[in-house]
């Protein structure tokens, strides 16, 4: 018998080579699922990690304690400047996440930072960037600026 390309003979008789090609896909198709699924755990691991490790850089206040500390020291508002403009705490500074890189130096080390963004999630971020450059008491609202409930100005 003379074997032909598009058909194999295996002890179960014949079948199409179409067969191993379906195989063959849904191989690939399973190893590019468990890629995903790697990347997808070691994110939300990522994500998870460095959580902790931003609340552990950024002292997080209630709204009672946040009050009683901001008068003595630096109030920064974090969010962006469309944000600040609808309604930011009396006192605050306008310094946006997307900008504290280039504007840290406007913010001394050597006073407490009292930040707040929208809810909470960028303090984070901005904490851990101020504490690379060496600033030591750095404090959140909890729940950022839709919890506050003092007076607020609005341009």
């Amino acid at each position: 018998m003379k074997f032909h390309p598009c058909c194999c003979i295996n002890r179960q008789g014949h079948y199409n080579i179409d067969d191993r090609l379906e195989k063959g896909v849904d191989a690939i198709v399973s190893a590019n699922l468990f890629i995903f699924l790697g990347i997808l755990v070691a994110f939300i691991t990522y994500s998870v990690v460095m959580y902790f490790y931003q609340r552990k850089l950024v002292k997080n206040l209630n709204e009672e304690e946040f009050r009683a500390g901001y008068r003595k020291a630096q109030l920064i508002d974090i969010r962006e400047p469309d944000e600040y403009k609808a309604g930011h705490i009396l006192g605050a500074r306008n310094i946006p996440l997307s900008q504290i890189r280039m504007r840290y130096k406007e913010i001394r080390p050597d006073q407490p930072v009292y930040f707040y963004c929208q809810n909470g999630l960028r303090t984070g971020r901005a904490g851990q960037f101020l504490k690379k450059k060496g600033y030591k008491e750095l404090y959140q609202l909890q729940g950022g600026f839709k919890t506050w409930t003092g007076k607020i100005k609005a341009k």
